[in-house]
């Protein structure tokens, strides 16, 4: 039997206090890089003058930087947690008739309602298994906090389909165009070669429980409940299908797309630049392999562009200085913000591989235009109330697909020689 969460909803007011705890958290984070910088400038006076950094300043630098992740993470977590709708007992202006249908189902298991809604609208999207379409407020709350907390979704294009495959054409090769006179005569063109790209939703889906007395609690808020016991799972789930996901039952990650160097790429691979050295920068060359890899992408891609890899990779790359001795990684100017890596924003993704020999560690590209997310209109609950008395289990499937759409969009940094 799949895993389930119990956990009881938040019911504490936001209140200016949050602000004030995220203003103190980033502080100290900004304390925490600045201490990381001095650490790292004296291993890097250590290594030129000795050719080698003192292991115990090695230490002072690395757990110092363990620090610096935990600090970010506990940033993200407090600006995540003030963006979340304030718990409510009902006070809404204006209350759907879908919505009310839906909380009498999932408080008491009247079914009624949402039946004849669905009659009504003629619905096609419930599965043959049984269950509701959530109201479209609530579908709309979980789509948003997949964005705030999947790293990918964050940054690549979303489309929202109505059927259970998006096929998208695309041109292999341009129309043929030409310079010609006024009054020249015109020669015929080559049509364009067209080819379709095919992105399958696969089913998702997490079990929350509740017990019988909080459903009666006409304080708690079922859209926020629902939508806090599934975005987790949701969301740990996607990003790791987006980035290393095998297309099978799960959407395509990009991860797993067939790879070449630059130099010889071509359409259906991702190109590659790589370091120089086998599971690493080369020495004093780190600055050199990122910057050979923004320029490996095209102009039009590079302005919206993002670095994503893993917080140890990023660890690695927080250490490295540009010929002028600055830090080619800046922390975000404010809370809520995304740090940079020579100017362009990075984003940890925890499914990137790690910096080893032949591993493409590192991405820089647009995902807007590299990778496209579809999502099948409607999330699905159905009310189980007798396979794990005495709680009530709400079983909600959300149907998800992914790949990339266009391969020159994105480049990957492999540490190889």
């Amino acid at each position: 039997m799949p895993e389930i969460t119990l956990s009881a909803p938040e019911t504490r007011a936001q209140t200016g206090a949050e602000s004030g705890e995220i203003a103190a958290a980033f502080g100290e984070f900004m304390q925490a890089f600045e201490g990381f910088r001095g650490a790292n400038d004296q291993r890097l006076a250590e290594i030129e003058k000795r050719m080698t950094a003192d292991v115990v300043t090695e230490e002072k630098v690395d757990r110092i930087g363990r620090a610096l992740d935990e600090q970010e993470k506990r940033l993200e977590r407090l600006v995540l947690k003030e963006l979340r709708p304030r718990l409510s007992g009902g006070g809404d202006v204006f209350v759907s008739e879908h919505r009310q249908a839906f909380d009498a189902y999932v408080r008491g298991g009247d079914e009624n309602k949402l039946r004849r809604l669905e009659e009504k609208a003629m619905s096609g999207l419930t599965g043959a298994d049984g269950g509701f379409l959530v109201p479209e407020e609530t579908e709309t709350e979980i789509g948003r906090r997949l964005a705030a907390i999947s790293p990918i979704r964050s940054i690549a294009s979303v489309r929202t389909v109505s059927s259970a495959v998006l096929k998208k054409p695309f041109a292999i090769t341009g129309a043929q165009t030409g310079w010609v006179a006024e009054t020249a005569a015109r020669p015929g063109t080559t049509a364009p070669q067209l080819a379709e790209l095919s992105f399958p939703t696969m089913e998702l889906y997490a079990m929350p429980a509740a017990t019988s007395a909080l459903l009666d609690d006409a304080a708690v808020d079922i859209d926020r409940w629902i939508g806090d016991e599934v975005e987790q799972a949701f969301a740990a789930q996607e990003s790791t299908a987006f980035v290393t996901g095998d297309g099978v039952a799960k959407p395509k990650g990009f991860m797993t797309y067939p790879v070449s160097a630059e130099s010889a790429w071509s359409w259906g691979t991702v190109g590659t630049v790589a370091t120089g050295a086998d599971g690493g920068f080369l020495p004093g060359t780190g600055t050199d392999a990122l910057i050979d890899l923004v320029y490996a992408l095209k102009a039009g891609y590079r302005q919206n562009a993002s670095f994503v890899m893993n917080r140890r990779t990023q660890a690695a790359v927080r250490k490295l200085k540009d010929a002028d001795g600055n830090y080619l990684w800046q922390p975000p100017a404010s809370a809520g913000a995304r740090a940079t890596l020579m100017g362009f924003e990075t984003v940890e993704a925890e499914d990137m591989p790690d910096i080893a020999a032949d591993a493409p560690a590192i991405a820089f590209g647009d995902f807007k235009r590299f990778y496209l997310i579809v999502d099948r209109q409607g999330v699905r609950v159905l009310r189980d109330p007798y396979s794990a008395k005495p709680y009530v289990l709400f079983y909600t499937t959300k149907r998800v697909g992914g790949g990339v759409q266009d391969f020159d969009a994105a480049k990957f940094l492999v540490f190889a020689g």
